[in-house]
Parts: structure tokens; sequence; C-alpha cells
């Protein structure tokens, strides 16, 4: 009976080691992914836990309008996930603060990920100081949203392509509405976007002295903001952001007939725009002050990044492989409508055959990132937005707006100076 009892116990003792033995050799790491795309990103998981038996993927969600402070927190607590997604913008904030690591001996030896797969532009988003910080995940800009009816009507069969087409078709589109209460282009002063589109489309710099000072005094700064000005001064966009309750209703009533935004917006114009409007509209890449057609846009997107105190860099590489491979991003974007990183996938029909996507595949060609400096959100979300609303109401002029926008962001910019005068890299 004893042998008995003791033969049973080995053997009991056996399979809870073996299972703890399994259990042991299965790594986990941990994803923070934002906004919807934290619910779309579950769905791909399943796979790529079959192909790596050795690796658990948990994700985590986390809402836009918290993910910076959670991250900080995160990090001032030692306790970042592995690999977490970051708005491309952001990526200068978490490399000064050492919250993530460096990519190029990864890159190096990926024959999934490298340089000449993505635009120039978006991975340029990732580099700072020579160094790969995160890789393209999803990507975004801003294209032309036109009624190509309205546009007709002014005599224009094809968007424009210059500023000054730009500025004449909606002159002309402004004289046919009459009396009537409508506006050729909305230009919202809560979005920053335009106006610095605008600044880099004329060779401005925005910042300068290793991005240590604004640049916005700068003639090519001063000149784009009284372009876009102008369109206040001729009444041909709605002063104020009071007046455009719903941009897809405004759009649907001929209230504005153009709008500079990004392609998050196509399905929700698809959805507006049906019956006999389906195919009165459509997108374009920005018109240029110039010949040189497109203009520039802003390299938008979100990028994936590995924490710096990672203890499974090289699993979490893995998984960051399988989610930049072509055909994960093609079912990344049939869950989320999110734009796929990877060059290549722009060739297949899904994107060459959508007419709203034409526009877009040609302005990642001219895209640049906006300056890579942790402060800028603070620059463009408070500062532009706020001196773009005084000068469209004429509180100011541009000279002086541009003046005091300057004295404004080198305060923002003191301990940037600062930094680089200890010989610290920022």
């Amino acid at each position: 009976m004893i042998f008995r009892f003791r033969y049973i116990l080995l053997f009991f003792l056996i399979i809870v080691n073996g299972c703890g033995d399994r259990q042991s050799s299965v790594t986990v790491i941990n994803f923070w992914a934002m906004g919807a795309e934290g619910e779309y990103v579950q769905s791909l998981v399943p796979a790529f836990e079959k192909m790596n038996p050795d690796i658990k993927v948990k994700v985590q969600m986390v809402p836009w309008t918290a993910a910076q402070e959670k991250l900080i927190t995160a990090f001032a607590s030692n306790n970042l996930p592995d690999v977490f997604q970051l708005g491309n913008t952001w990526i200068p904030q978490f490399s000064y603060i050492a919250a993530i690591d460096v990519l190029d001996s990864l890159v190096k030896k990926s024959e999934i990920i490298y340089q000449e797969n993505y635009f120039d532009g978006i991975w340029e988003t990732n580099v700072l100081n020579d160094k790969i910080y995160g890789i393209p995940w999803y990507i975004d800009t801003r294209v032309l949203y036109y009624r190509s009816d309205i546009l007709k009507k002014a005599g224009y069969d094809s968007p424009p392509k210059t500023w000054e087409e730009l500025f004449d078709v909606s002159k002309k589109i402004k004289e046919n509405f009459g009396k009537q209460e409508k506006y050729p282009i909305y230009l919202p002063t809560n979005e920053f976007a335009p106006f610095v589109i605008f600044g880099l489309q004329n060779k401005a710099t925005i910042l300068k002295d290793n991005d240590s000072y604004g640049n916005f005094s700068q003639k090519e700064f001063v000149d784009a903001f009284k372009y876009a000005m102008s369109f206040y001064e001729h009444n041909l966009t709605p002063l104020g952001i009071s007046q455009v309750t719903n941009i897809y209703q405004a759009f649907r009533d001929e209230y504005i007939t153009m709008y500079i935004s990004g392609p998050w917006n196509i399905k929700e114009f698809q959805k507006w725009m049906t019956g006999v409007y389906a195919d009165s509209w459509n997108t374009a890449p920005l018109p240029s002050p110039d010949d040189s057609y497109p203009g520039l846009s802003l390299a938008g997107g979100a990028s994936l990044v590995v924490s710096k105190n990672s203890k499974n860099k090289e699993k979490s590489w893995r998984f960051i492989e399988y989610l930049s491979q072509k055909e994960t991003q093609l079912e990344f974007y049939n869950l989320s409508s999110d734009l796929p990183a990877v060059k290549s996938l722009w060739e297949e029909p899904l994107f060459k055959e959508n007419k709203y996507m034409s526009a877009f595949y040609q302005q990642f060609q001219r895209v640049v990132p906006t300056p890579k400096v942790p402060e800028w959100e603070q620059i463009a979300f408070w500062k532009i937005q706020q001196y773009a609303e005084l000068t469209s109401r004429k509180v100011l002029s541009v000279e002086d707006a541009m003046k005091k926008l300057d004295a404004e962001v080198n305060n923002i910019l003191e301990k940037r100076r600062w930094l680089l005068a200890k010989g610290k890299n920022q």
C-alpha cells in the first residue's frame, strides 16, 4: 500500500513538473495599443502565437486621450510594456527620456523590416540623431477633399495644383454662390496642420538653431501664413469653428467645397455622400506654391517601439516583424481601415483601384516629419492654433502674430537650449 502511494505521488510530481517546464518555456510579452487599434490587433495575435508557441502576447487597449499620461506614469514606475504603439510625433519625447530602445541592430538583421520598404518621409519620423527608434505600423497624411461638381461649375475639370489655382477656384466658387452663406474651402483655426503645411510647402524651416528657437518670423513662413489668411480676408472660408458643426453635412450641403484632411475621413464622407452625391466628390494631393506638384504634406501615423528596459526584446521584435509582414498589414487594414505602412501593398488592386486612395499614394511620395522635439505638440496644438485664431480675426497682423509666436515658442524650448548647452542631445 505504501509502495503504491509512493508510486502515485512520484507520477503526480512528474506530471506537475512537466507542466511547469512547459509553462516556463512560454514568454509573455505585453503590448499596449491605442484606441480601436487595441481591439483590432487582438484578432491578429492567435496566428502569431501559433507560429511562435514560445510566445504569448498580452494586449492592453489604451484610450488615445489617456495614452501619453499612462505611458509616462508606467515609465516612471518602471512598468512599461515590452512593445507599444506611439503616434510618430511622440517618438522624440520617449526617446529623450530613454523609454524606448534603439532598433538599428535589429533592423540590420531583419529580413522583413528595412528602410526601402517604407515611404521615405514616414520612415524619417522614426529616426533621431541617425538612430532608429520605431517601425511604422500604419500611416496617414493630409490631402485635399473636394466637390468635383462644384469645381467643374467654376471652370475646373481637375483639382487645383498650385496655390494660385487654389485661390482662383475659391474666388470663382464664391462668385457662383452669390450672396449665399457658403464657402469654397474650410481652414479651421483649431487644426494646426494646414498652416504648418503651407509653411513647409513654402520652404520654411519652422524651428532653427538645432530646433531650439522658433522660426515663424522668417519670410517663408510669414508669406505662407499670409496666403492662408487671404482666404479669411476674402470670405472664402468660415471665420471661427462654430460655423461648421458637422463637416460631412456641410460638405454634402455645399456649405464647404474643399477641406484638407486625412484618410480617417474617407469612410465618413462615403456615408454622407450617397445617391446623387456619390460621384460628386474626390480626393487629390495638395497644391504647391510653384509647379512642383504635389505640394508637401505631413508624415503621420503610428509606430511600434520596444521598451528600453524590456527583458524580452528579441521576442518583442519577432512580434513587430509579424505586424510588419505584408499579409498581416493587409489583414489589419481590412479590420481597421488604417493605411498600411509597407509600400509594396499600395500596388495591390485594393488600393490601386480605389479612386480615393490614389491621392494618398501620390501624397506619401512627398511627406515630411514635423520638428522632432518633445515640445512639438505643445507648440502645434496650443500656440500655432492660438495665433491662427487671433490673426484670422484681425486681432493681430501676421507679422506681429509670428513675432509673438516665436517668443512663446522660445520660452517653451528654453529647457532644450539648456540641455544642448550642457552637451546633451535631445
